[in-house]
């Protein structure tokens, strides 16, 4: 299986309530985008929405030159902090209908800044949205229900939209992300959702993930059982260029392995691991899992030389260190395997 993943090319927030001067105010570098609905200090309601997009030549990448197959691709926000939410709602990414501006504005600027989309403008004052909080399409329409045992974290299937966006059928303005609508302009709580951006400073920062199926699995070697084994990672680097493709060699061997008539080395014979093994990825210094283990988009390939996995370097962000882990069952047992092996994606030039 397979997992690449696309970083915005902007993204920013707007809300509709105007300050003193009239002017609504631009949020294109803040490090969160807002979601919900809030009483102001009139009470009268307000909104909050979120927007964000990729770049129509990143996507066509990824779908031409990667993606093998059929694929998914759904779009990622993690929750940076959250207030007064109802039991349950949705969140909903809706095509933008026409372009805008990012700016460089934060929610917190004073006097606000007007130097891009705002809830009235998709640019620096000069063009009007047709309708005020901006332009959508009402298909195709994606959305994700969260109740109180949600963790929050968006993670909305927009594969239709994708398609459009990579054959020319709809235009890539990006999406709109809102709350529904009985919770815009609301006037009871203060429901706010505050998702990590695109200018966070922390490992979080959103993506487009695009997910198929890659796996290969035709080995005539002998399948690992044994949990008193030695399997690790035998070309692993402790760096790598964010332009790679690194495929990941695993050597698999019973750590006690019985004794046959053989003219080789029965410690040099190489084992496959089981078919339902996979791979993850973890920040290192966070220890925050950037790709977690995954039944389907994570399972690791066995050809006659040894199991083994492919990663996208580009997926992960650049000058950060990572751990590669492993996910078995041996002898009946789940077991994780940590070898502490590290890397660092450096920039391409």
């Amino acid at each position: 299986m397979a997992i690449f993943r696309i970083y915005p090319e902007k993204d920013s927030f707007i809300w509709s309530e105007p300050s003193v001067a009239g002017l609504y105010g631009n949020a294109g570098k803040d490090p969160v985008l807002e979601i919900g609905g809030y009483p102001d200090l009139t009470l009268t309601g307000r909104t909050t929405r979120g927007l964000i997009q990729f770049r129509t030549l990143d996507i066509q990448s990824a779908l031409n030159t990667k993606v093998v197959g059929s694929y998914s691709a759904s779009l990622h926000l993690s929750l940076a902090n959250a207030t007064e939410l109802p039991d349950s709602f949705n969140i909903h990414a809706l095509p933008v209908s026409s372009s805008w501006e990012t700016g460089f504005g934060q929610r917190v600027d004073n006097p606000i800044n007007t130097s891009g989309v705002t809830w009235k403008h998709k640019d620096v004052l000069t063009t009007q949205w047709t309708v005020l909080g901006g332009d959508y399409l009402a298909s195709p329409a994606a959305s994700q229900s969260f109740d109180s045992t949600s963790d929050y974290d968006i993670d909305i299937n927009v594969t239709p939209a994708i398609t459009g966006f990579h054959s020319g059928s709809l235009a890539n303005n990006g999406f709109l992300l809102k709350i529904d609508d009985s919770y815009e302009d609301y006037v009871s709580s203060s429901i706010k959702l505050s998702y990590f951006g695109s200018d966070t400073h922390t490992v979080f920062p959103p993506y487009l993930e695009m997910q198929w199926n890659d796996t290969v699995y035709s080995s005539t070697l002998t399948e690992l059982s044994t949990d008193i084994a030695t399997v690790k990672i035998k070309n692993h680097k402790p760096e790598y260029v964010d332009s790679d493709k690194s495929r990941f060699r695993i050597s698999a061997r019973p750590k006690y392995p019985t004794r046959t008539f053989s003219t080789g080395s029965i410690y040099l014979t190489n084992y496959k691991l089981p078919e339902a093994s996979y791979w993850a990825i973890q920040d290192y210094h966070s220890q925050e899992m950037i790709i977690d283990f995954n039944t389907t988009f994570t399972k690791i390939s066995a050809d006659n030389s040894s199991s083994y996995f492919d990663v996208y370097m580009d997926t992960l962000q650049p000058e950060r260190h990572y751990k590669l882990l492993i996910k078995t069952t041996l002898d009946g047992s789940d077991v994780v395997i940590d070898n502490n092996n590290v890397f660092k994606v450096v920039k391409n030039g």
